[in-house]
């Protein structure tokens, strides 16, 4: 019996599709290749900053290194400024901790070989600004010429920028030395720190909790140390998380009081949930040193569209007594024992101090997390969101989301439908990722703008000047956060409000909150909140924060509010 010959259609399909694997392969091998390249670029740096560091001690053998690094911002500053410390001590004392630092956590994703010539060029006599001789950290996201700006894609790998970003140029101006870029997780939007290029990046007070996110490289090198001064984004908690969980402070604006020309979004184009850019570091007067810095005529300049408004000193300088807002909980994730400790602990300071506390009451937090941040942050259905993985290797720990975000809108009627009996969160979590027409995009803005008066009311009517709320801690076990989107209800209420926050470590967890923490249960008792139990466990020693709030471009308040926190706590472990 014969054998059967292929047709010619068959033979021409046989070879489309054999051509369209080795196309694809061809194309997968080329962004692997790049993938190695970048890694490379990353040890190289590493390899340099260590060279140079070593070079320096070996020339200055007296130089004491660890002296420098224990100096406040304020305080180094001032040594820079008055001579009696040169800005290349400082400049290579923090370049080896860095090293040590990016070693230990993998929190650096490039080192800013210029940022020693710039040193260089810093000469005695000239004009100092608040900043001079001061090594800053930046995010990866934030652009610096000549240097990528990832955001965990490959595709953008070898896609240098051509301009610094607004706040850049105004830090250069003002004297720092903008060193190395740290890592992100892919996308932004997540409060891990993971991408497919760099890897994970682990918290350096212990190594299996997640720093947190977006601005998880900053929270890790400040953290540990190895930066004194550092920049992150924030559209839903991605600065305050990383303070929060590496033990350190961070300032969230109003959305416009700095500047975000060259500050590359997780989401372009979104307005209905505020982003804001702003600076982290190990104490609070480093922040408002920073503050002062950098709302200047220059910020002004360069970008028209940030108010003119200076750092208002005698705002930060007061003394008066201040009447203070506070919540233990949202209603909607369930504090863990720490955090509401740490609520309780710091109001009775403040009250012992001679501050006024007001019990606030927050509302309707699920309708706000669901209704008006998750459908505003994707209010095109994810489709925007979707297209930053277009032809990516990896999807990271999103697949799930992206499914979602490709489903049409009558699917995600259904799954909301089905899965409200028994699931009411991931109900609603699906049904505010459906797509909006514009009409009633415009009417969700109407609402944001609403629930903010209404906001405002409430807190107008107790005659408050600021608040004291919960910060999410501690620092969730590696890999939890991408399980547990839900449990950013405390932050990202005050982007949709664009509030400025500011973040303050207050106490450490305990044998006694472990022990309660047994009793979790949360307010819904799913699955994300038996998860949520489970990635608080084990965390003894670990730091939780408060958070401070102000109403909108009252960032010096805030300022205030948050220093005088760490005041009493600092002068209440002193006295224990």
């Amino acid at each position: 019996m014969r054998a059967a010959v292929p047709s010619v259609p068959a033979v021409l399909c046989g070879s489309a599709g054999l051509l369209l694997l080795l196309l694809r392969w061809r194309r997968w091998r080329g962004l692997w290749r790049k993938v190695k390249e970048a890694r490379e670029r990353q040890e190289r740096g590493l390899e340099q900053m260590d060279k140079a560091a070593r070079s320096f001690r070996q020339q200055h053998p007296s130089v004491n290194m660890v002296s420098i690094l224990s100096l406040s911002l304020p305080e180094l500053s001032k040594k820079i400024q008055d001579g009696s410390l040169p800005p290349e001590h400082v400049f290579y004392a923090y370049l080896g901790k860095a090293l040590q630092i990016a070693r230990e956590t993998n929190c650096i994703t490039e080192y800013m070989e210029e940022s020693e010539t710039q040193l260089q060029h810093t000469k005695p006599g000239e004009k100092k600004g608040l900043l001079y001789g001061v090594p800053v950290s930046i995010k990866d996201s934030i652009n610096c010429q000549g240097h990528d700006s990832m955001l965990g894609f490959v595709k953008n790998i070898d896609k240098p920028v051509a301009e610094d970003s607004v706040l850049v140029q105004v830090l250069k101006r003002q004297g720092a030395i903008p060193f190395v870029k740290t890592n992100v997780p892919q996308s932004l939007i997540s409060y891990d720190c993971s991408n497919l290029i760099f890897g994970q990046t682990c918290n350096p007070l212990l190594y299996t909790r997640t720093p947190g996110g977006s601005s998880g490289g900053e929270g890790a090198l400040i953290g540990g140390g190895g930066s004194i001064l550092g920049f992150g984004t924030d559209v839903g908690g991605s600065l305050r998380f990383p303070a929060a969980f590496c033990g350190i402070c961070a300032l969230k604006p109003t959305g416009n009081r700095l500047s975000k020309k060259g500050v590359i979004s997780g989401i372009s184009g979104q307005k209905s949930v505020t982003a804001a850019v702003g600076p982290m570091a190990k104490d609070v007067e480093s922040l408002a040193l920073c503050m002062r810095a950098l709302l200047c005529e220059d910020m002004f300049s360069l970008d028209s569209t940030v108010p003119p408004l200076p750092f208002n000193e005698e705002v930060y300088s007061s003394t008066q007594p201040l009447r203070i807002g506070y919540y233990e909980t949202d209603f909607f994730t369930m504090p863990s024992p720490a955090m509401r400790r740490a609520v309780r602990e710091t109001k009775q300071l403040l009250e012992e101090a001679g501050h006024t506390l007001v019990p606030f009451e927050l509302t309707n937090v699920d309708y706000s997390v669901y209704n008006l941040c998750l459908r505003g942050m994707f209010a095109d259905g994810g489709a925007t969101f979707l297209k930053n993985f277009e032809g990516e290797l990896e999807k990271g720990s999103l697949g799930v989301f992206l499914w979602l975000a490709k489903t049409p809108n009558w699917i995600k009627t259904l799954l909301s439908w089905i899965t409200k009996p028994f699931v009411p969160r991931l109900s609603n979590v699906i049904r505010s990722m459906r797509a909006n027409t514009v009409e009633e995009l415009w009417s969700l803005h109407h609402e944001i703008e609403e629930s903010c008066h209404q906001f405002i009311a409430q807190w107008k009517k107790l005659n408050l000047d600021v608040m004291l709320c919960p910060m999410l801690g501690p620092a969730l076990l590696i890999g939890y956060p991408a399980k547990l989107s839900v449990a950013v209800s405390y932050t990202m209420l005050y982007n949709s409000l664009d509030f400025p926050v500011g973040v303050v470590p207050v106490t450490l967890v305990t044998d006694e909150d472990e022990e309660e923490l047994k009793n979790y249960r949360g307010y819904f008792q799913d699955w994300w909140d038996r998860t949520l139990a489970k990635a608080f466990s084990s965390a003894e020693g670990m730091p939780v924060a408060v958070q401070c709030v102000a109403l909108p471009w009252q960032e010096e308040l805030c300022l205030r509010f948050m220093k005088e926190v760490e005041t009493l706590v600092t002068k209440k472990n002193m006295i224990v």
